[in-house]
């Protein structure tokens, strides 16, 4: 764990400082830093569809072992119309507020960039925040059987990307404030 956040960090920097030198990555930088978030994407679609396959899968056909039901007898969901519900509001607002940012840089309006890097990253500690209280209040385990493995490990695995996530902006904000990347 320390060896990665340690290649990353040195990942962050020399990508800062090779974008700070003219304000510019050379063509084939760029090529290579677009085809690389096009391939993570990609991977992370994969395994994203694996995750909702085995939860699909132990849903729509619960083993006998269950008691064909799902999820398995003595098992009670969350109520999905609260801290998810909140959640999912929080994680859309999120993303409307990346965008308005990403339009505001391109834009050259670095005031309003910077407002919705501040609210993004806000919804994102409050997501990650949500979460947490969802994981201390659950009546039930990672041990439930297959309902509380997959619930599990599918939100902790989404939480994990949401962390990363708002490291990454966070980074992208103090180069928007250091003025290492702007509209041009």
């Amino acid at each position: 764990f320390v060896s990665t956040v340690g290649v990353i960090s040195l990942w962050f920097r020399d990508v800062s400082a090779e974008g700070a030198l003219g304000g510019y990555h050379t063509f084939d930088v760029q090529r290579s830093l677009n085809m690389g978030v096009v391939l993570f994407i990609v991977s992370e679609i994969f395994f994203f569809v694996s995750i909702f396959w085995a939860y699909f899968h132990s849903a729509l056909s619960p083993t006998v072992e269950l008691g064909s039901q799902w999820p398995a007898p003595g098992v009670e969901p969350l109520n999905a119309f609260e801290i998810p519900l909140l959640n999912t509001i929080l994680l859309l607002t999120s993303a409307s507020s990346l965008t308005y940012a990403h339009h505001a840089l391109i834009n050259g309006n670095r005031k309003s960039c910077l407002i919705g890097f501040v609210v993004t990253l806000a919804l994102a500690v409050t997501f990650t925040g949500f979460q947490a209280l969802e994981y201390i209040e659950a009546p039930f385990t990672i041990s439930d059987g297959a309902f509380g493995s997959t619930f599990f490990f599918s939100t902790g695995f989404h939480g994990i990307h949401v962390i990363i996530g708002t490291i990454f902006l966070t980074v992208a904000l103090a180069r928007i404030i250091s003025y290492q990347l702007t509209d041009h």
